[in-house]
């Protein structure tokens, strides 16, 4: 109840980001490959980003 009002953490962003860019990337497979690709291709660079800012950590 109380995560109600608290900030999201730069990493949660990207995780969502990263989470929802799949998800998109799964669905056009069937439908545009190339667009698949270029959504796992755009996933891909979110999830360099978190690792970086993980290994910061």
């Amino acid at each position: 109840m109380f995560n109600l009002f608290k900030k999201k953490s730069e990493i949660e962003k990207l995780q969502d980001s990263y989470k929802k860019l799949m998800e998109e990337g799964f669905k056009l497979q069937s439908i545009s490959r190339s667009d698949s690709d270029k959504k796992y291709f755009d996933a891909d660079i979110v999830l360099k980003k978190i690792e970086k800012l993980q290994t910061k950590s």
